[in-house]
Protein backbone atom coordinates (compact mmCIF):
# COMPACT_ATOMS: atom_id res chain seq x y z
CA UNK A 1 0.00 0.00 0.00
CA UNK A 2 1.18 3.36 -0.63
CA UNK A 3 1.16 5.83 1.73
CA UNK A 4 0.04 9.13 0.65
CA UNK A 5 2.31 12.01 0.56
CA UNK A 6 1.22 13.98 3.77
CA UNK A 7 0.68 10.54 5.48
CA UNK A 8 4.23 9.40 4.69
CA UNK A 9 5.26 12.98 5.99
CA UNK A 10 3.53 12.78 9.33
CA UNK A 11 5.06 9.38 9.99
CA UNK A 12 8.65 11.12 10.04
CA UNK A 13 7.49 13.91 12.51
CA UNK A 14 9.25 13.31 15.68
CA UNK A 15 5.55 14.84 17.42
CA UNK A 16 3.40 12.32 15.34
CA UNK A 17 5.98 9.77 16.66
CA UNK A 18 4.48 6.52 19.24
CA UNK A 19 5.59 6.83 23.06
CA UNK A 20 7.61 3.71 24.33
CA UNK A 21 7.17 5.10 27.19
CA UNK A 22 3.42 4.91 27.78
CA UNK A 23 2.16 2.70 25.43
CA UNK A 24 0.23 0.90 28.64
CA UNK A 25 -1.10 4.21 29.68
CA UNK A 26 -4.74 2.87 29.07
CA UNK A 27 -4.49 0.71 31.46
CA UNK A 28 -2.84 2.95 34.21
CA UNK A 29 -4.39 4.15 37.60
CA UNK A 30 -4.66 7.23 37.80
CA UNK A 31 -1.72 8.20 39.57
CA UNK A 32 0.44 6.06 37.46
CA UNK A 33 -1.05 8.43 34.39
CA UNK A 34 0.01 11.17 36.58
CA UNK A 35 3.63 10.02 37.18
CA UNK A 36 3.89 9.10 33.28
CA UNK A 37 2.99 12.79 32.31
CA UNK A 38 5.29 14.81 34.57
CA UNK A 39 8.02 12.36 33.64
CA UNK A 40 7.53 13.76 29.94
CA UNK A 41 6.95 17.25 30.73
CA UNK A 42 10.41 16.96 32.55
CA UNK A 43 12.06 17.06 29.27
CA UNK A 44 10.39 20.27 28.41
CA UNK A 45 13.08 22.67 30.26
CA UNK A 46 15.73 21.14 28.75
CA UNK A 47 14.74 20.83 25.22
CA UNK A 48 13.75 24.68 25.46
CA UNK A 49 17.29 24.98 27.32
CA UNK A 50 18.83 24.05 24.11
CA UNK A 51 16.74 26.83 22.02
CA UNK A 52 18.12 29.69 24.23
CA UNK A 53 20.78 30.76 21.75
CA UNK A 54 18.03 30.90 19.00
CA UNK A 55 15.55 32.32 21.46
CA UNK A 56 17.75 35.32 21.97
CA UNK A 57 18.82 36.22 18.73
CA UNK A 58 14.26 36.37 18.49
CA UNK A 59 14.28 38.77 21.15
CA UNK A 60 17.35 41.01 19.53
CA UNK A 61 15.47 41.11 16.08
CA UNK A 62 11.95 42.08 17.92
CA UNK A 63 13.76 44.80 20.40
CA UNK A 64 14.74 46.25 16.94
CA UNK A 65 11.60 46.23 15.70
CA UNK A 66 10.16 47.51 18.72
CA UNK A 67 12.82 50.53 18.99
CA UNK A 68 12.23 51.52 15.05
CA UNK A 69 8.34 51.43 15.36
CA UNK A 70 7.59 48.11 14.41
CA UNK A 71 5.49 44.68 15.70
CA UNK A 72 5.74 41.37 16.82
CA UNK A 73 2.95 39.58 15.31
CA UNK A 74 1.96 35.72 15.86
CA UNK A 75 0.67 33.42 13.56
CA UNK A 76 -0.53 30.00 13.93
CA UNK A 77 -3.34 27.19 13.60
CA UNK A 78 -5.23 25.45 16.76
CA UNK A 79 -3.32 25.27 19.28
CA UNK A 80 -0.66 26.84 17.85
CA UNK A 81 -2.33 29.86 17.12
CA UNK A 82 -4.25 29.95 20.69
CA UNK A 83 -1.15 29.97 22.65
CA UNK A 84 0.30 33.22 20.39
CA UNK A 85 -3.13 35.14 20.76
CA UNK A 86 -3.24 34.46 24.67
CA UNK A 87 0.75 35.64 24.65
CA UNK A 88 -0.08 38.90 22.14
CA UNK A 89 -3.35 39.56 25.11
CA UNK A 90 -1.41 39.33 28.30
CA UNK A 91 1.32 42.21 27.11
CA UNK A 92 -1.25 45.49 27.15
CA UNK A 93 -2.16 45.00 30.98
CA UNK A 94 1.44 43.69 32.10
CA UNK A 95 3.45 45.61 29.84
CA UNK A 96 1.31 48.74 29.39
CA UNK A 97 1.72 48.71 25.61
CA UNK A 98 -1.29 49.45 23.40
CA UNK A 99 -2.70 46.89 21.49
CA UNK A 100 -1.05 46.69 18.46
CA UNK A 101 2.20 46.21 19.34
CA UNK A 102 1.98 42.60 19.82
CA UNK A 103 -0.85 40.90 17.56
CA UNK A 104 -1.92 37.46 17.34
CA UNK A 105 -3.62 35.76 14.60
CA UNK A 106 -5.05 32.54 14.33
CA UNK A 107 -6.38 30.53 11.23
CA UNK A 108 -10.26 31.18 10.78
CA UNK A 109 -9.82 34.00 12.83
CA UNK A 110 -11.21 34.49 16.21
CA UNK A 111 -14.11 31.97 16.18
CA UNK A 112 -10.98 29.48 15.56
CA UNK A 113 -10.05 30.28 19.47
CA UNK A 114 -12.65 28.50 20.97
CA UNK A 115 -14.06 26.21 18.14
CA UNK A 116 -12.67 23.98 15.24
CA UNK A 117 -12.62 25.56 11.61
CA UNK A 118 -12.77 23.01 9.01
CA UNK A 119 -9.55 23.17 6.90
CA UNK A 120 -8.47 26.41 8.23
CA UNK A 121 -4.98 25.77 8.81
CA UNK A 122 -4.68 24.36 5.22
CA UNK A 123 -4.95 27.60 3.56
CA UNK A 124 -1.61 29.20 3.02
CA UNK A 125 -3.32 31.88 1.03
CA UNK A 126 -4.85 33.12 4.31
CA UNK A 127 -1.96 33.25 6.32
CA UNK A 128 -1.02 36.18 3.35
CA UNK A 129 -4.66 37.48 3.82
CA UNK A 130 -4.45 37.96 7.42
CA UNK A 131 -1.13 39.92 7.75
CA UNK A 132 -2.17 41.78 4.94
CA UNK A 133 -5.10 42.91 6.94
CA UNK A 134 -2.88 43.78 9.46
CA UNK A 135 -0.72 46.20 7.55
CA UNK A 136 2.25 44.26 7.64
CA UNK A 137 5.62 45.93 6.79
CA UNK A 138 9.28 45.39 6.83
CA UNK A 139 10.22 46.91 10.33
CA UNK A 140 7.54 44.41 11.82
CA UNK A 141 8.85 40.61 13.23
CA UNK A 142 6.64 37.45 12.53
CA UNK A 143 6.78 34.62 14.67
CA UNK A 144 5.10 31.36 12.83
CA UNK A 145 3.97 28.72 14.95
CA UNK A 146 3.59 25.05 13.84
CA UNK A 147 4.40 21.91 16.52
CA UNK A 148 4.85 20.09 13.03
CA UNK A 149 6.44 22.95 11.06
CA UNK A 150 4.71 22.03 7.84
CA UNK A 151 1.37 24.27 8.60
CA UNK A 152 0.55 25.44 5.15
CA UNK A 153 -1.29 28.71 6.85
CA UNK A 154 2.31 29.91 9.04
CA UNK A 155 4.13 28.80 5.45
CA UNK A 156 1.72 31.56 3.52
CA UNK A 157 2.57 33.80 5.74
CA UNK A 158 6.24 33.50 6.78
CA UNK A 159 6.40 33.72 2.81
CA UNK A 160 4.87 36.85 2.35
CA UNK A 161 6.45 38.20 5.56
CA UNK A 162 9.76 37.51 3.85
CA UNK A 163 9.10 38.91 0.76
CA UNK A 164 8.05 42.50 2.46
CA UNK A 165 12.01 42.06 4.01
CA UNK A 166 10.16 41.62 7.47
CA UNK A 167 12.10 39.36 9.73
CA UNK A 168 10.60 35.59 10.12
CA UNK A 169 10.82 33.45 13.40
CA UNK A 170 10.00 30.01 13.07
CA UNK A 171 8.66 27.89 16.15
CA UNK A 172 8.26 24.02 15.91
CA UNK A 173 8.84 21.26 17.88
CA UNK A 174 10.69 19.26 14.61
CA UNK A 175 13.82 19.62 13.46
CA UNK A 176 14.33 20.85 10.11
CA UNK A 177 11.00 21.71 9.86
CA UNK A 178 9.68 23.84 6.78
CA UNK A 179 9.19 27.03 8.32
CA UNK A 180 12.47 26.30 9.52
CA UNK A 181 13.86 26.16 6.61
CA UNK A 182 12.43 29.44 5.38
CA UNK A 183 12.75 31.56 8.54
CA UNK A 184 15.57 33.68 9.24
CA UNK A 185 15.26 32.31 12.54
CA UNK A 186 14.99 28.79 13.72
CA UNK A 187 13.62 27.84 17.56
CA UNK A 188 13.02 24.12 17.15
CA UNK A 189 12.75 22.24 21.36
CA UNK A 190 12.61 18.88 20.01
CA UNK A 191 10.62 17.38 23.34
CA UNK A 192 9.93 13.96 21.61
CA UNK A 193 6.96 11.90 21.35
CA UNK A 194 3.91 12.96 22.72
CA UNK A 195 2.31 10.62 26.23
CA UNK A 196 -0.89 10.84 23.88
CA UNK A 197 0.42 10.24 20.43
CA UNK A 198 -0.50 13.53 18.27
CA UNK A 199 -1.68 15.01 21.15
CA UNK A 200 0.84 18.29 20.88
CA UNK A 201 -1.21 20.60 23.35
CA UNK A 202 1.09 18.83 25.69
CA UNK A 203 4.29 18.54 25.80
CA UNK A 204 4.73 20.46 22.53
CA UNK A 205 2.34 23.20 23.85
CA UNK A 206 4.18 23.26 26.99
CA UNK A 207 7.57 24.24 24.84
CA UNK A 208 5.85 26.68 22.71
CA UNK A 209 4.03 28.47 25.55
CA UNK A 210 8.06 29.28 27.29
CA UNK A 211 9.29 30.19 24.23
CA UNK A 212 6.73 32.95 23.50
CA UNK A 213 6.84 33.77 27.19
CA UNK A 214 10.61 34.66 26.94
CA UNK A 215 10.16 36.00 23.31
CA UNK A 216 7.84 39.22 24.69
CA UNK A 217 8.47 38.93 28.10
CA UNK A 218 12.62 39.33 27.65
CA UNK A 219 11.84 42.03 24.54
CA UNK A 220 9.62 44.36 26.94
CA UNK A 221 12.66 44.10 29.52
CA UNK A 222 15.07 45.26 27.36
CA UNK A 223 12.60 47.47 26.24
CA UNK A 224 12.84 49.44 30.02
CA UNK A 225 9.05 48.10 30.86
CA UNK A 226 10.82 46.38 34.16
CA UNK A 227 12.35 47.85 37.48
CA UNK A 228 14.69 45.04 38.74
CA UNK A 229 12.35 42.51 38.26
CA UNK A 230 9.17 44.48 39.09
CA UNK A 231 6.56 45.24 36.42
CA UNK A 232 6.24 49.01 36.26
CA UNK A 233 4.57 49.36 33.30
CA UNK A 234 1.29 47.74 34.13
CA UNK A 235 -1.92 48.99 33.62
CA UNK A 236 -3.98 49.39 36.52
CA UNK A 237 -7.38 48.37 35.52
CA UNK A 238 -9.02 46.49 38.49
CA UNK A 239 -8.80 46.23 42.15
CA UNK A 240 -6.13 42.93 41.92
CA UNK A 241 -3.73 45.23 39.20
CA UNK A 242 -4.34 48.22 41.79
CA UNK A 243 -3.47 46.43 44.61
CA UNK A 244 -0.60 44.98 42.83
CA UNK A 245 0.40 48.22 41.36
CA UNK A 246 0.80 49.73 45.51
CA UNK A 247 2.74 46.67 46.16
CA UNK A 248 5.04 46.99 43.44
CA UNK A 249 5.78 50.97 44.58
CA UNK A 250 6.13 49.21 48.22
CA UNK A 251 8.70 47.09 46.87
CA UNK A 252 10.53 49.78 44.80
CA UNK A 253 10.63 52.68 46.81
CA UNK A 254 10.70 51.20 50.84
CA UNK A 255 7.27 53.33 51.22
CA UNK A 256 4.55 52.94 53.19
CA UNK A 257 1.08 51.82 51.79
CA UNK A 258 -0.11 54.88 52.12
CA UNK A 259 2.76 56.54 50.84
CA UNK A 260 2.16 54.06 47.87
CA UNK A 261 -1.36 54.82 47.19
CA UNK A 262 -0.79 59.06 47.28
CA UNK A 263 2.16 58.29 44.43
CA UNK A 264 0.07 55.97 42.90
CA UNK A 265 -2.50 58.67 42.68
CA UNK A 266 -0.51 61.64 41.91
CA UNK A 267 1.00 59.91 38.77
CA UNK A 268 -2.29 59.17 37.52
CA UNK A 269 -1.98 55.30 38.10
CA UNK A 270 1.15 55.32 36.38
CA UNK A 271 3.42 52.68 38.76
CA UNK A 272 6.71 53.60 37.08
CA UNK A 273 6.06 57.25 37.58
CA UNK A 274 4.92 56.97 41.45
CA UNK A 275 8.53 55.17 41.90
CA UNK A 276 10.39 57.55 40.43
CA UNK A 277 8.36 59.74 42.29
CA UNK A 278 8.87 58.15 45.72
CA UNK A 279 12.36 57.62 45.25
CA UNK A 280 13.44 60.37 44.02
CA UNK A 281 11.44 63.23 45.24
CA UNK A 282 10.57 65.06 41.95
CA UNK A 283 7.20 65.96 40.97
CA UNK A 284 5.25 65.14 38.34
CA UNK A 285 5.96 67.20 35.39
CA UNK A 286 9.79 66.84 36.42
CA UNK A 287 9.40 62.94 36.83
CA UNK A 288 8.10 62.92 33.68
CA UNK A 289 10.54 64.47 31.89
CA UNK A 290 13.06 62.60 33.07
CA UNK A 291 11.53 59.34 32.29
CA UNK A 292 11.19 60.80 28.64
CA UNK A 293 14.88 61.35 28.52
CA UNK A 294 15.50 58.17 29.71
CA UNK A 295 13.24 56.61 27.17
CA UNK A 296 11.46 55.18 29.81
CA UNK A 297 13.98 53.11 31.48
CA UNK A 298 13.43 53.52 35.29
CA UNK A 299 16.74 52.99 36.21
CA UNK A 300 18.10 55.52 33.87
CA UNK A 301 15.88 57.89 35.13
CA UNK A 302 16.91 57.49 38.65
CA UNK A 303 20.42 57.67 37.92
CA UNK A 304 19.91 60.87 36.47
CA UNK A 305 18.25 62.49 39.50
CA UNK A 306 20.19 65.32 40.89
CA UNK A 307 19.24 63.64 44.63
Amino acid sequence: MVKSGLLAELEHLVSEARNPDTMQIDLMATGQILEAMNAQDQLVAEAVKRELPAIGLGVERIVDAFRAGGRLIYMGAGTSGRLGVLDASECPPTFGVSEDIVIGLIAGGDRALRHPIEGAEDDSAAGQRDLEQVALAARDVVVGIAVSGRTPYVIGGLRYAGQLGATTIALSCNPDSAIARIADIAISPVVGPEALTGSTRLKSGTAQKLVLNMLSTASMIRMGKTYENLMVDLSVSNEKLAARAKRIIIEAAGCSCDAAESYLSQSGNNVKLAILMALTGMERPTAEQALDQAQGFLRRAVGQSPS
